[in-house]
């Protein structure tokens, strides 16, 4: 199944409906069917390798990504926000394409290329005779390809094949179970999993979509208000700052009468940002989704009624399932597995492997999947006696000291707690006694202060004596990419230049 059926279904179940809100212009499911395939015909004339689109959320993006999967072209969103010097060796990688910008950097001339501005690609796909056109189907031909965030290296090039994605939706949402009263407010990036995810179940629920180019809380809220928005989708940085603009009064909490449902993903979710969340919108259902781009999405859920269990509870392990992230999707297979490969029992910590239909781990060039098909996510974390997900990080953000493993969100969820504290994190360092020693970077809550030996105190009398940092640094903010994920090397730079 090509994953253009999701877009001719709707087009052809709800052709009348609003598809698609772009600042203030709407689209019908049949005109973005009909816009798409105009875009096939002109990315088969182009005779490119690729389809690529760098630029903000726009109606492009749907259109552009069910046009390349019917012209059988693969789709490769980019991050606009990359500097020239990132972005060049990634073009290279998909030579020649037909790209969809509002970028003036790739303005030299690329043999074979087409470019063209948002605008522009809008304008030669909205008019204009329909012809004929013979789809690709091959469901094992790769549909997109995602370059991951490289928040640990290089970009790698994931490939998504039609099969992945198509398993991911079947088994996720109901065709056509969207009302037609039903809004879904799209803020995240067009290049990230949870962007494509985004359009491809909202389109096949027929669910409106309405679309935030970049994000803002009080534009956020006011579009939530205006729109009638039911449900959403953000990363935790969003949360969080959609949270504060609310408790400051910038926005009443009547600006969230219409929604329903948020769910929420790409990056750890602070308990607290979580716990104020349900108390200030006792009438949303909260979603936790956790997904990777090589999984084509989420993979496990905790779901409304598992956030209402454990509100209910005071402590004990349902209470803590507030730091989960819930429980694999039907179809999809977890295990926690040692360094040797040893699949472990609940309730210890590993490498977290996933297997299931939807579950590509490929990428440009090789699979990474084993003789059985699991797939090694790189994700630290272990799950509780009912199969609830907890993460702890990065496999590579553990910390070796003295041979001893220290899971960085172990110290994190701990000074999450803390009242003087709004954000920190945990790294590890080189050190001539220990190998590895930890260093803390923390944010103070707005009018609270505390000092580094209270710190200090604090982790001793919660955790043991070898989880008390030996560096700290008291910061404005936290580097976070767009999509809500802590960038840890940029922490580690700060503590080696200041050994510098």
């Amino acid at each position: 199944m090509n994953i253009a059926l999701l877009l001719q279904m709707a087009a052809e179940a709800c052709p009348d409906r609003c598809a698609l809100t772009h600042e203030g212009r709407h689209y019908t499911f049949s005109e973005l069917f009909a816009a798409a395939q105009r875009a096939a015909h002109h990315f088969l004339a182009a005779e490119v390798k690729f389809v690529a689109l760098m630029d903000v959320s726009s109606p492009a993006v749907p259109i552009a990504l069910m046009g390349a999967a019917m012209s059988g072209v693969p789709y490769a969103p980019i991050n606009y926000r990359l500097s020239e010097a990132q972005l060049t060796p990634l073009l290279d990688r998909i030579s020649p394409a037909y790209l969809i910008t509002g970028s003036e950097i790739v303005a030299e001339d690329r043999s074979g290329w087409v470019v063209r501005s948002s605008e522009e690609f809008m304008s030669v796909v909205s008019e204009g005779e329909i012809s004929d056109l013979a789809w690709h189907d091959d469901p094992s031909a790769v549909a997109v390809q995602l370059f991951t965030s490289g928040t640990t290296g290089e970009p790698k090039a994931a490939l998504l094949r039609h099969e992945h994605l198509v398993s991911y939706i079947l088994g996720s949402v109901e065709f056509m179970g969207a009302d037609e009263a039903e809004a879904a407010l799209v803020s995240v990036p067009p290049y990230h999993i949870a962007g494509i995810s985004a359009v491809m179940s909202n389109i096949y629920a027929c669910r409106h979509i309405v679309q935030l180019p970049n994000f803002d809380p009080q534009v956020w809220l006011t579009l939530c208000a205006e729109q009638s928005v039911t449900s959403a989708f953000v990363v935790p940085t969003m949360l969080s700052r959609i949270i504060e603009t609310l408790q400051q009064g910038a926005m009443a909490t009547e600006a969230l009468s219409s929604i329903k449902s948020i769910a929420y993903g790409g990056g750890k979710m602070p308990v607290p940002v979580i716990e104020h969340a349900l108390a200030l919108l006792p009438q949303v259902n909260f979603t936790n989704a956790y997904g990777l781009t090589e999984t084509s999405s989420t993979i496990t859920l905790l779901d409304p009624d598992d956030h209402r269990a454990a509100l209910e509870q005071s402590d004990g392990p349902i209470r803590a399932r507030l730091g989960s992230v819930g429980r694999p999707l039907p179809a999809v297979e977890i295990e926690i597995r040692d360094e040797h490969g040893a699949v472990l029992p609940p309730l210890e910590a590993g490498e977290i492997y996933v297997r299931g239909p939807q579950v590509s781990g490929e990428y440009e060039g090789r699979s990474v999947l084993d003789e059985a098909g699991w797939f090694p996510t790189r994700d630290a974390g272990y799950v509780d006696d009912e199969g609830y997900l907890f993460l702890s990080g990065r496999a590579d953000d553990v910390i070796v000291r003295g041979g001893e493993n220290i899971s960085p969100g172990e110290i994190e969820d701990l000074l999450h707690q803390h009242s003087a504290i709004s954000d920190v994190a945990a790294v590890g360092v080189p050190s001539e006694e220990w190998g590895e020693t930890i260093a803390l970077a923390v944010v103070t809550a707005a009018g609270q202060s505390i000092t580094e030996d209270g710190l200090r105190e604090h982790i001793r009398n919660h955790l043991r004596s070898s989880r008390v940092p030996e560096l700290i640094q008291f910061v404005n903010e936290l580097p976070y990419n767009e999509t809500g994920k802590l960038l840890r090397r940029e922490v580690r730079a700060w503590f080696a230049a200041e050994a510098a």
